[in-house]
């Protein structure tokens, strides 16, 4: 979707927490997206990353906007970290009341008999235990403030099998967690949602996906057009922000419909579309 140009202070004066807040590439990923439009919005934004150069990237950007942020740098695969990264963004935001575990990476994403128990376990770090440490930091101080909400980024490989190792079950433990996390802490007024991207182009993406693969994706897709960075932003502002207040708990798909279509249909719509196109 085109870059969001006209903003309703939805979140104005919420302090947020964006982890993977920069893009890996040139152009706008999804963390980046998501602490833009959070900032546009009106909330004080943490950006969280490994690399701070990325993250600086998207500081830039806020700030050229009017918004206000800070970085933090960080590896929220290590517990003790996102303890200590934690407790300083909410030192310096005053409240928190966002979470949004973004981070993730198609880390060990080959057959299972080819993937070494060490790349193994670095998937499932960086694909759930990251938004576990993060959770587990965050959630004191979010109670402390009457903390509204936490966003999880999963995948459609999270509830459709792709062939894709520890991918996708880390990703289909995320959605887990977040039903988890959002029967714990309900009766306390914190939500816990994930949003569910598919075939979304990013600068990772494009980094691997060729031009057939592209196509494919679009074909497949009842809405026969991939998304971008800034649908899943939407996405996480809608439930991070008051208008989801009795949302908890939901895994919202941002996919195109490709989750929905049946495989015959799906193979259909690519021969058919590719017929005419």
């Amino acid at each position: 979707m085109p870059r969001p140009t006209q903003f309703h202070r939805r979140v104005d004066g919420w302090g947020a927490i964006v982890t993977g807040a920069g893009s890996l590439g040139e152009g706008i990923g999804t963390g980046k997206a998501i602490a833009l439009l959070l900032a546009a919005e009106g909330a004080r934004v943490a950006l969280f990353d490994l690399d701070a150069d990325r993250a600086e990237e998207t500081l830039a950007e806020i700030a050229a906007s009017g918004g206000e942020a800070r970085v933090f740098v960080g590896d929220v695969t290590d517990a003790g970290q996102c303890l200590a990264l934690v407790g300083q963004a909410a030192d310096w935001l005053g409240r928190l009341d966002i979470l949004v575990n973004n981070v993730g990476m198609g880390a060990a994403s080959g057959r299972l008999h080819e993937t070494s128990p060490a790349d193994w376990t670095r998937g499932m770090a960086i694909n759930l235990e990251s938004a576990v440490n993060m959770t587990r930091a965050a959630v004191p101080h979010l109670l402390a403030a009457k903390g509204r909400a936490i966003v999880n980024i999963a995948s459609v490989a999270g509830q459709r099998a792709h062939g894709s190792g520890s991918y996708g079950v880390g990703k289909a433990a995320m959605i887990q967690l977040t039903r988890e996390v959002a029967v714990m802490y309900g009766a306390d007024g914190l939500r816990c949602n994930a949003v569910v991207p598919g075939h979304i182009m990013t600068p990772l993406v494009a980094k691997f996906a060729s031009p057939d693969a592209c196509r494919t994706r679009r074909l497949i897709a009842p809405l026969a057009i991939e998304g971008d960075a800034w649908d899943v932003a939407q996405a996480t502002l809608f439930l991070a922000g008051p208008e989801s207040r009795f949302i908890t708990g939901a895994a919202l798909p941002v996919d195109g419909g490709v989750t929905q279509i049946g495989p015959l249909a799906a193979h259909e719509a690519v021969v058919g579309r590719s017929a005419t196109r």
